[in-house]
């Protein structure tokens, strides 16, 4: 059986209505920036495609290398703009910048990285978007978490709670990106069921 990640990871728990403060311990991640529309942009559907084919390349080299077999982690993002109520007011999607990103385990070295990277850009359907990706270290710290069931659309409500009433009552600021975790393919997953973890790095106050 291959190792799910997912089930393991205090980061990757949540509960749907539930704020809950967690410290999220540095990890590696596939992670490659963009901006647009997610549902619009060519660039985000390039680079979706570049993160999944690194993503299962390197983990059919660690099955073989070093005899590890994990699941695929979920596709993750971090979101901004210059304006933070096109998240939670207008959703004025065109305007958002994004960070792309799927978690790799510990064990993955930079050289399965590059081997990887090299072996998928050979394949004649490799993504434009391949040279962009990153290999990096997130060390996101003090954060608070919730899930979020249903479409992406009607996140706005949910974060306006947490970031106006929650992290102020807590004695917390707002630091950092906010960051999205799917743990749904919404290619399979009719909007209403969608899962999603909602994250959003905080700092004590005082």
């Amino acid at each position: 059986m291959a190792i799910d990640l997912k089930k393991s990871l205090d980061a990757y728990q949540a509960k749907r209505g539930v704020f809950r403060i967690v410290e999220i311990p540095a990890m590696r991640y596939l992670m490659i920036d963009g901006a647009g529309d997610p549902n619009s942009a060519p660039e985000y559907s390039h680079a979706v495609t570049a993160l999944f084919s690194l993503a299962y390349t390197l983990k059919f080299a660690s099955k073989k290398q070093l005899g590890i077999d994990t699941v695929v982690m979920p596709l993750e993002g971090q979101w901004h703009a210059p304006d933070m109520e096109s998240f939670t007011t207008h959703r004025d999607k065109s305007a958002w910048f994004w960070t792309l990103m799927i978690m790799v385990p510990d064990h993955v070295t930079d050289e399965m990285f590059a081997a990887a990277v090299d072996a998928v850009a050979k394949k004649k359907d490799a993504s434009p978007s391949l040279p962009s990706v990153r290999f990096e270290t997130l060390d996101e710290g003090l954060c608070v978490q919730t899930l979020h069931v249903g479409s992406y659309d009607d996140e706005a409500p949910v974060l306006a709670d947490l970031h106006d009433r929650f992290i102020p009552e807590q004695g917390l600021a707002m630091r950092g990106l906010h960051h999205e975790i799917y743990l749904s393919d919404a290619r399979r997953v009719e909007p209403a069921r969608l899962r999603t973890i909602l994250r959003q790095p905080v700092s004590r106050v005082g």
